[in-house]
């Protein structure tokens, strides 16, 4: 028996929101059987969704609530929900080239850039709620949660930033920003009816939680207990075959043909993947002490935080080449007390070597293929041409 929480299309109208609840799409194959359109007063298209509040019967020019339907299949802009924070990353709505940044046809970054705003000058009741659904299978949605702008864990000018990309027909930019999917897993749909009123905050069936950010910017997320750490196989470490992301790792990997090179790419990746990275060196080409790189991390602030050392080793190989047990060795043997290390490699670990690293609770980082990709994608550098770009900006 299925545990998953399924609303029927039949049903959709008036029905609660519920999070990781399923919404079914209709049977038709025309756009009559989209979901969002009947759970609430929005479009039937477009990943980005508004809601005008209504007065006197008349829609006006303020937002009432915002929709977001991301499929996750936007290989340049991938939306990340990461459960065991209880953070929403979404990307704009901006993909043309020449295109100014807020002009978009659905005012998606228009509206990231406003709420922003307001939460940078505390004006938060004036902030639409953002409700986040997932594509499930179809056209049945998930819904994921309600979320707001910020993250209390991330500085608040991190939490919109402008992201440069390319297409075919040119440069354009587009926004990256973070948002807390709150503590609520049930949300009655007379609350949906009150805020397009324009009565949202003091309705009865307003979410004392949501009331709680507005009040004093309380971030409660909604978290999942994250499992025991299992180790990664091959094709979880590995852009899938045929993707961009594919050819932007063989790209790496052909444009280093020296080793040593390669480190400095290496120590370059684990800057941009982590800014608390604060100085780290390459060693020497030879007799470097199993260690192609040293650093330090800082933990808090600079006057009162403390600076972790770490090692770093890097393997440049071929997608179908894993890294074994003895190159993990080698810097594990290397790391001291107090100590942490980190492994980059364009390919993967394999099974043995990764087992160790977790059953023995080493403290090691893996940064595999697909994990460099991802990081070069949340830099914004998600084509090739780009991709060329810096890499011969940074280490031609």
């Amino acid at each position: 028996m299925s545990l998953i929480n399924r609303i029927s299309f039949e049903n959709l109208k008036n029905a609660d929101l519920i999070v990781d609840a399923v919404y079914e799409g209709g049977s038709e194959s025309n756009m009559s059987s989209e979901v969002l359109s009947k759970l609430f007063h929005v479009g039937n298209s477009g990943g980005f969704r508004k809601c005008m509040k209504v007065l006197n019967g008349k829609k006006t020019k303020e937002v009432a609530y915002v929709c977001i339907y991301t499929t996750g299949e936007e290989i340049e802009w991938r939306d990340d929900l990461d459960r065991t924070l209880g953070r929403f990353t979404y990307w704009g709505d901006n993909r043309k080239a020449g295109n100014p940044l807020t002009k978009t046809k659905f005012g998606g970054n228009a509206f990231l850039q406003e709420i922003f705003s307001k939460l940078a000058l505390g004006l938060r009741k004036q902030i639409a709620p953002v409700f986040v659904f997932q594509k499930y299978c179809g056209r049945d949605v998930i819904f994921s949660g309600l979320a707001v702008p910020g993250d209390r864990r991330v500085n608040p000018q991190d939490a919109l930033v402008s992201v440069w990309a390319q297409n075919n027909e040119g440069r354009y930019q587009n926004y990256k920003s973070i948002f807390t999917v709150l503590d609520i897993p049930r949300i009655d749909s007379k609350w949906l009816d009150d805020l397009e009123q324009g009565n949202g905050y003091d309705s009865k069936y307003a979410p004392r939680e949501w009331k709680d950010w507005v009040e004093r910017g309380t971030y409660k997320p909604l978290i999942t207990e994250k499992n025991p750490i299992l180790y990664r196989k091959a094709n979880e470490q590995l852009p899938e075959q045929g993707t961009v992301e594919y050819s932007m790792l063989n790209r790496i990997i052909s444009y280093f043909s020296n080793p040593f090179d390669f480190e400095q790419f290496a120590c370059k990746i684990v800057q941009v993947m982590d800014s608390r990275i604060i100085s780290i060196e390459q060693t020497r080409q030879t007799r470097d002490g199993g260690r192609d790189a040293v650093g330090k991390y800082r933990v808090g602030l600079p006057a009162g935080g403390i600076e972790l050392e770490f090692a770093l080793e890097a393997k440049r190989y071929n997608v179908n080449n894993s890294v074994g047990v003895k190159e993990t060795s080698r810097l594990i043997s290397r790391i001291k007390h107090r100590q942490f290390g980190i492994f980059v490699t364009t390919s993967f670990i394999g099974d043995q070597a990764y087992k160790e690293i977790i059953e023995d609770q080493q403290p090691i980082v893996v940064i595999s293929g697909k994990d460099i990709i991802d990081i070069l994608f949340s830099a914004g550098i998600n084509s090739i041409d780009i991709l060329n770009e810096w890499l011969e900006a940074n280490f031609s």
